[in-house]
């Protein structure tokens, strides 16, 4: 399943910490970031349930879009 997230990660330097978080919160799930839209979207590729996860990761905000 494809979760999309609108993000606060607004920079080079934000895009580090969360890349870090999610390579250590979900090391075997594909995900990216997309600076360039306006709500520098998240998309997670994951067969498990991970919205909670990433809710509630305590490094950057964000809503999931449906």
């Amino acid at each position: 399943m494809i979760y999309v997230f609108k993000t606060t990660v607004d920079s080079q330097t934000k895009l580090a910490q969360a890349s870090a978080l999610l390579d250590e919160l979900l090391p075997t799930t594909s995900w990216n970031f997309d600076l360039e839209d306006c709500d520098n979207i998240l998309r997670i590729d994951s067969e498990y349930e991970i919205t909670d996860l990433v809710l509630n990761n305590g490094l950057f905000d964000c809503v999931e879009l449906e």
